[in-house]
């Protein structure tokens, strides 16, 4: 089993930053794309940003220049910086990887997905 713990969570006022890290454990052989996702009351889960093994991002349009991903392979760790942080950036904060966990499940790229079960962000004054 594959176990992702999310932390970092908090109340920040608007204009604040927090940093997310997400750690993953168990049975893991190698992790492909690690990401976060966010969760609004009422909403949609969406995507916030991703990160492949080979530091390749990707983010979400409103989360530009705002949000970085980053990833530390070695730990299986991934993080998340906010900056500029708005009240509508209120949602729990997930965070996902695709892990492989043997050898055969690596070479025949049948990565599993895994969820965290997530951290409470909340932007307010």
């Amino acid at each position: 089993q594959v176990q992702l713990v999310e932390s970092g969570g908090g109340l920040v006022q608007p204009g604040g930053s927090l940093r997310l890290s997400c750690a993953a454990s168990g049975s893991i052989f190698g992790i492909n794309v690690m990401g976060w996702y966010r969760q609004a009351p009422g909403k949609q889960r969406e995507l916030v940003a991703a990160i492949s093994s080979g530091g390749r991002t990707n983010y979400a349009d409103s989360m530009k220049g705002r949000f970085t991903i980053s990833r530390d392979n070695a730990k299986n760790t991934v993080y998340l910086q906010m900056n500029s942080l708005k009240p509508e950036d209120t949602a729990v904060y997930f965070c996902n990887a695709e892990v492989y966990t043997s050898f055969r499940t690596a070479v025949e790229h049948e990565a599993m997905d895994y969820w965290g079960k997530g951290t409470l962000v909340t932007v307010s004054s």
